[in-house]
């Protein structure tokens, strides 16, 4: 943490310029007269009084890790001081993050029931038609069951969690995996045999395969390169834990996390989006973004829109895929066939004229790591062969 041990006008200007606020906004954001901030600027040598220096510390305090920085390194050149790197915050620290866990598993028609007492919502960045229920999680701070028209049920759970290392959080995420797996599977056979007593489908089955998560980063206290690691890790979490026993993840060696910030490391296949001050990180096996508050960013809530059309879609264009790979020629309704991918492919992947730079970098970082490009267009060939 940054401390002043005297605040003058010089300090508190500064402190104003690195907030990026007018002398009306900064006043109002300390609680007091914008005139008192006027004297700062005209007399800056002057010493504030004890209870105004107070309220500066908290306003310093409440700053981003980025802001801290900027007015640390100002504040050394005002002084003729050298600037110095600051390594104290690359290193393990506790953090605030909302996790979104996407569950998908492919019904087909054994959806229709459900589908049918789903709330109707706005088609997302993929145009799939789709519904929603209550998704009923015991714990979670959300949970929604998408129904999509072409059969895919999708569970997305929004947990809110506060760890004390990178490492904590990866081991719940993988430890919560294989009971949010069961739970859906089990949550769903409830579903079905609400709303279709006496069915005969085979529902042993209806377990999501795997689990996609997306983090916003809150609370932290790194500065830039320890941040840039820690969207790394966060992203890439499978580094920090040992999962031979599924049942029973646990962390690596202790310091591992500790060489990681050290050493800044980055994994190789992740891609970076972002712009100004919001950064975001995309990768095989999930997404962070962490949003700096006051600058004109993405929302979570786009990034969870994309992901859950793009995770409906590659779990549609598994089940068709594997039925290539067990020697079955794929057939799907004809409504849900080779052109209905295409047109989703077409969608996903064209931008739009109202799209933002930042939207558009976070849509390719997205579609490029998971490679749900390439999927849809060997699951439309093979449907375009069978169909034609």
């Amino acid at each position: 943490m940054i401390t002043v041990e005297q605040w003058t006008g010089q300090e508190a200007r500064l402190l104003q310029s690195v907030m990026r606020q007018s002398v009306r906004d900064f006043a109002q954001r300390l609680g007091i007269s914008p005139r008192t901030v006027s004297n700062w600027g005209k007399n800056p040598a002057g010493v504030c009084r004890p209870g105004m220096a107070q309220i500066l510390d908290a306003a310093l305090a409440q700053c981003s890790p980025e802001q801290q920085e900027a007015f640390r390194v100002r504040l050394a050149a005002l002084r003729g001081e050298p600037v110095t790197a600051t390594t104290a915050t690359a290193r393990p620290a506790p953090c605030s993050v909302i996790s979104h866990k996407f569950l998908p598993v492919y019904m087909g028609e054994d959806l229709k029931p459900l589908y049918l007492k789903g709330v109707p919502q706005q088609p997302g960045p993929g145009g799939l038609e789709q519904r929603v229920l209550p998704g009923g999680h015991p714990s979670a701070h959300a949970s929604r069951l998408h129904l999509y028209a072409c059969g895919v049920a999708m569970v997305h759970l929004e947990e809110h969690r506060r760890v004390d290392s990178i490492t904590d959080l990866a081991v719940w995420r993988y430890r919560s995996y294989a009971r949010d797996r069961a739970w859906a599977g089990r949550q769903l056979v409830r579903l079905l045999d609400e709303h279709t007593p006496g069915s005969s489908s085979a529902r042993s089955s209806l377990v999501p395969e795997y689990v996609l998560s997306a983090y916003e980063l809150r609370e932290h206290s790194w500065t830039r390169e320890g941040l840039t690691t820690a969207l790394q890790l966060l992203t890439t979490p499978s580094v920090l834990v040992d999962r031979q026993d599924p049942r029973n993840v646990a962390p690596l060696a202790p310091g591992v996390e500790d060489a990681k910030f050290r050493d800044g490391w980055a994994h190789s296949e992740t891609v970076e989006f972002g712009g100004g001050v919001s950064r975001g990180v995309a990768g095989w096996s999930g997404v962070t973004y962490h949003p700096q508050p006051g600058e004109r960013a993405l929302t979570m809530s786009e990034i969870v829109a994309l992901e859950l059309d793009a995770q409906a879609l590659w779990a549609l264009s598994s089940h068709i895929l594997r039925m290539i790979e067990e020697g079955q020629d794929p057939v799907m309704p004809k409504e849900y066939g080779w052109r209905y991918l295409r047109s989703a492919y077409v969608r996903l992947t064209t931008a739009r004229p109202t799209e933002t730079a930042q939207h558009r970098m976070m849509r390719e970082a997205i579609l490029a790591t998971s490679e749900l490009p390439d999927r849809l267009r060997a699951a439309q060939e093979a449907l375009r062969d069978s169909n034609p």
